[in-house]
């Protein structure tokens, strides 16, 4: 890397040459990225994760083409009076389904829930049952008789009390009311004090769609507000909610929370950095002894500081996110805080390449020596530090999981292009600054003294050395304790506003857990239900360890549509009714009993088109194709994804006896699926990526030993990290798994400067290395912590935890290298062990330069 940089000589004298053509040219394509950029959005999709081609992703999007979203705008009508609610409802449904938009076609719903004609289902309740439902019956009417029968007979001994007695409670008679009240729900969607009534009303347009759905609350909001419930009663509110709103908030909210991290780490960083060089370059003007007009002249300069180390850091983003418009289109949940970590990452190349123009401009350098110096000498270890950065995170290109790939292909672009602009476009920027009176880092008499080198041992290797050893070895004895967070409520952020707005339709609808989570699995025809469906149960009927499957429904099951299946259906209930005429039964009065009595009435099939359409809707495809898919409800919680995985692994993949393959989808199983990518590649990609860092490492050295002195800190840091994580309780997710490649790549950075300038400064320089160097690695360090701590700001757990994990590492791997390896350094140079360096030759620049 010696030799390449040696050839660039005539390139950065060109440069220095041609200032204004270098930052025209950056600018030009500056906007250009703008342009691009600004049509960047963010989308939380989980889906978005996985790949394109994996079987979940293209069985989701038949789903959604298929069957389309279940998510609703929801309106609620509070009220004392049901009465008056039904009234409003009335009045007020009409016109929600008449709003449209202004740059829209069509309306903005296709439907609502209001009224269902519950009579018919109650009358025929039996006839809409699952077989598994009227065998659970059966088995209870049964078990009813026996126990009457038994209990008229001295002789006759009832297991079931015996079982009752022992703690076991049957739950027959709760599950055959769950099972009635899931066929014949209510009449109107109205809470139990019948005091509020939610109105789902289903949108035409795709859910996807941000400004669409914005625009739809807003109309919505608009006319909620002029709809004239006084009227109707003078208590009556309206409200509107709904699952489809937390979308659009989500989206939003992260956005914002984004641009504003954004904000605030740019100025923050900014900040220190230009703090820090008046610091310098007060100190090289006046020395140790203070002088009021050299810091009023530097405080004066200092908007000028920022403008040279910001500019050419935004045009590098400004090209690195218009590259992400093109390629992408999107940022997804892991590359949304993209801006925060490439300033970081960036602004410390600018560091470096300032600190040590300044350094060499104070040291009497003209500004061409200056500029080729630092080129040639920093500019070197700058560029191994950004390629060993880059070439770890190009290494998440190859990954299956987006978070993983999208985010190492756009950050390993963008740390390119930061090198460049602090390389190339900074040196313009600061050349013509100079030439122009912005800036004068030319240092006075008092301030040169400071730039004197002062050789000294670096104190207390000894024990340094000891008790960081300590601590790596605790670390390695804790690796295999480090655990991971599967829960994703834990990582998904609360919307306590939202919840508030939404509170009414828990009120109406409660939790619907016998109904959360289903998954689909759309067919082609109608004969492939049976043979998916029976393939399901088998399989979850083997499951008696760990079942995960709830149940199966499809319309086929719950409608019988042939003649064997009708006349086989009619049969059952009437056998059902002969039991519920049995003497033992008959001497029971009830309300149970009475509402099976009605729901055993039917004698004769029953049409498609008299089945109640609120029935048929659940499955009905949006072309009108009643059918062909099978719902699988979970009977774990999801919110586990250690029980998604197991949902995923007994359903995803359903084979039947035929040899037809289905794929199930919800959005579940992508998440899922997404950790079992995650699971699968995290480990070789870390394993990758640390190899790639280890390659370039030796290109840029040459030489064994001084690659693993260079490789000290990343490697003792990243074991550190893994300390503290185990000491603090933190937990991996996947989320902050994305920060362990990122890591790897950025951590380096500091052993590369720490011994890159050893080997140029020589035996005994270490102190003046620290003071120097240290100096700049420490405030390079610093700001990308502040860059990775944007996200600590967000409200989302998630983002939250991949700022956490990058302060926790990067400072880790900070410490270890102004600590650690200065220690291990002077150890071994009191033991002879490392050869005297000799520091190389000043270049001397051409004379037209």
């Amino acid at each position: 890397m010696e030799r390449f940089f040696e050839g660039l000589r005539p390139f950065i004298r060109r440069v220095v040459a041609q200032p204004w053509a270098v930052l025209v040219l950056g600018l030009v394509l500056a906007l250009g990225g703008l342009y691009f950029a600004a049509q960047l959005r963010v989308d939380t999709d989980l889906a978005k994760l996985l790949p394109d081609d994996h079987p979940t992703v293209v069985a989701l999007q038949r789903l959604k083409e298929t069957v389309g979203g279940e998510s609703a705008a929801t309106v609620g009508i509070l009220s004392p009076s049901f009465e008056a609610s039904k009234r409003a409802a009335e009045a007020l449904i009409p016109q929600v389904l008449a709003l449209r938009g202004e740059d829209y076609d069509e309306s903005y719903f296709s439907r609502v829930d209001y009224y269902q004609d519950v009579s018919f289902l109650e009358n025929n309740a039996l006839y809409f049952s699952t077989d598994a439902e009227l065998t659970r019956l059966e088995d209870y009417l049964e078990a009813q008789i026996d126990k009457a029968r038994c209990e008229a007979n001295p002789f006759c001994f009832d297991i079931s009390e015996d079982l009752e007695e022992e703690g076991e409670e049957d739950t027959t008679g709760e599950e055959l009311q769950a099972s009635y009240e899931e066929i014949v729900s209510k009449e109107y969607p109205i809470s139990d004090d019948s005091t509020i009534m939610a109105l789902n009303f289903y949108p035409t347009g795709s859910t996807s769609n941000i400004q669409f759905i914005d625009d739809l609350y807003a109309d919505l909001r608009a006319l909620a507000a002029s709809f004239d419930a006084a009227a109707f009663h003078p208590e009556m509110e309206i409200r509107v909610a709904g699952r489809l709103e937390r979308r659009s908030i989500e989206i939003r909210a992260i956005t914002n929370d984004i641009a504003q991290s954004l904000g605030a780490g740019i100025a923050a960083v900014l900040l220190i950095v230009v703090l820090y060089f008046f610091y310098k370059a007060y100190q090289a003007r006046a020395g140790r002894t203070f002088n009021g007009r050299v810091f009023l002249t530097e405080l004066a300069r200092m908007p000028v500081m920022a403008l040279v180390i910001g500019l050419p850091l935004v045009m590098s983003l400004l090209w690195t996110f218009g590259i992400a418009s093109v390629t992408f289109g999107t940022l997804n949940l892991m590359t949304s805080t993209l801006g925060l970590v490439l300033f970081g990452l960036g602004i410390d190349f600018g560091i470096h390449f300032y600190a040590r123009y300044a350094e060499e401009r104070a040291r009497g350098h003209s500004i061409p020596e200056a500029t080729e110096y630092t080129f040639v000498s920093t500019g070197q270890a700058i560029a191994t530090g950004a390629l060993t950065t880059s070439a770890a995170l190009f290494v998440l290109f190859i990954a299956k999981f987006r978070g993983f790939s999208e985010f190492g292909l756009i950050a390993g672009i963008g740390i390119l292009f930061a090198l460049v602009a602090m390389t190339v476009v900074m040196p313009a920027f600061l050349v013509l600054c100079e030439r122009l009176g912005l800036l004068d880092l030319e240092a006075g008499e008092a301030g040169t003294q400071l730039f004197d080198r002062t050789y000294r041992k670096f104190p207390g290797s000894r024990p340094i050395v000891i008790v960081s050893l300590v601590a790596v070895v605790a670390a390695l004895v804790m690796i295999p304790k480090v655990s991971f967070e599967y829960e994703f409520g834990k990582l998904e952020p609360t919307y306590t506003e939202y919840n508030e707005r939404n509170e009414f339709v828990r009120e109406v609808f409660g939790s619907g857990r016998s109904r959360r989570n289903p998954a689909y699995i759309v067919v082609d025809r109608e004969d492939q239900i049976p043979a998916v469906t029976a393939a399901i149960r088998a399989r979850a009927a083997a499951d008696t360890t760990s079942p995960t499957v709830n149940r199966v429904e499809s319309l086929q099951d719950r409608f019988p549509n042939t003649p064997t299946a009708q006349q086989a259906r009619l049969a059952r209930i009437a056998a059902i009714r002969d039991q519920l005429n049995e003497p033992a039964i008959l001497a029971e009065a009830s309300d149970d009993l009475a509402r099976l009595r009605q729901a055993a009435q039917t004698d004769a099939p029953i049409a498609l088109d008299d089945v109640p359409e609120h029935l048929r809707e659940r499955f009905t495809a949006k072309d009108g194709t009643i059918g062909n898919f099978v719902i699988i409800y979970p009977s774990v919680g999801l919110s586990d994804g250690r029980n998604s995985i197991a949902f995923a692994e007994d359903i995803g993949r359903v084979e039947t006896e035929d040899g037809e393959v289905f794929y199930a989808a919800s959005t579940s199983l992508a998440a899922a699926n997404m950790l079992l990518l995650i699971q699968e590649e995290a480990g070789w990609m870390v394993m990758l990526t640390l190899l790639i860092v280890v390659v370039v490492m030796w290109f840029n050295f040459r030489s064994k030993r001084w690659t693993l002195l260079a490789l000290i800190p990343l490697l003792v840091g990243i074991l550190w990290m893994v300390l503290i994580l185990e000491l603090t309780g933190l937990k991996m997710n996947f989320y902050n798994l994305i920060v362990l490649p990122a890591v790897l790549g950025i951590g380096n950075d500091a052993g590369v400067h720490i011994v890159h300038r050893y080997r140029e400064e020589g035996r005994g320089s270490l102190m003046w290395v620290l003071r120097s160097t240290g100096e700049h690695i420490t405030m390079g360090s610093l700001t990308t912590m502040i860059g990775f701590a944007g996200p600590l700001l967000s409200f989302h757990p998630g983002l939250q935890s991949i700022g956490l994990l990058a302060v926790i590492g990067i400072g880790a791997t900070l410490i270890s290298a102004i600590f650690f390896l200065p220690a291990l350094l002077q150890w071994l140079e009191d033991r002879q062990i490392l050869a005297a360096a000799t520091p190389p030759a000043e270049p001397q620049p051409a004379e037209a330069a």
